[in-house]
């Protein structure tokens, strides 16, 4: 008596399917690679306020100390979280500073908050008024504490 065994045939995967498998696999690597990177990072809410909404305590005592320093900062006025984010001192008009996005991050037990901040310089041969600037943008966040840290992010236009 002979058994004859059947062999199956293993289908080898097209070359499409490999493709597709192979973005997948880079998909889920770049998705982890994310979130290990950007893990933490919450953004915070915030809106930007005009000079006239400034609280007075701002306006009269943080804004004049500060201002001819290039920094970010925060402070508690009436409960509500204020970020102030400074160019420091500048010789002409034309030098701007804009508050693009805000992030806070937690490390051993440290939050630290981090000012995403675009600066603008005036373009060459452009005619200035020759006077001292302090571009700077106060922004009334949606945070309920002071962070540990505050550290600026600094992105410059073209």
């Amino acid at each position: 008596m002979s058994k004859t065994f059947a062999v199956k045939r293993m289908r080898t995967p097209s070359k499409k399917m490999l493709v597709i498998f192979a973005i997948i696999i880079i998909a889920i690597a770049a998705i982890v690679a994310g979130m290990m990177i950007f893990k933490g990072d919450v953004k915070v809410g915030y809106r930007v306020l005009g000079e006239s909404e400034y609280p007075q305590q701002i306006a009269n005592q943080v804004i004049p100390e500060y201002r001819a320093l290039e920094r970010a900062l925060a402070c508690v006025v009436d409960d509500k979280v204020y970020v102030i984010a400074s160019r420091g001192e500048k010789p002409t008009s034309g030098y701007e500073i804009a508050i693009d996005k805000m992030t806070i991050t937690e490390e051993d037990g440290i939050k630290t908050l981090k000012v995403y901040a675009v600066f603008k310089d005036p373009q060459p041969g452009t005619a200035l008024t020759q006077v001292l600037t302090y571009p700077l943008q106060v922004a009334e966040t949606d945070l309920s504490y002071l962070p540990d840290q505050i550290e600026l992010k600094v992105q410059y236009e073209e």
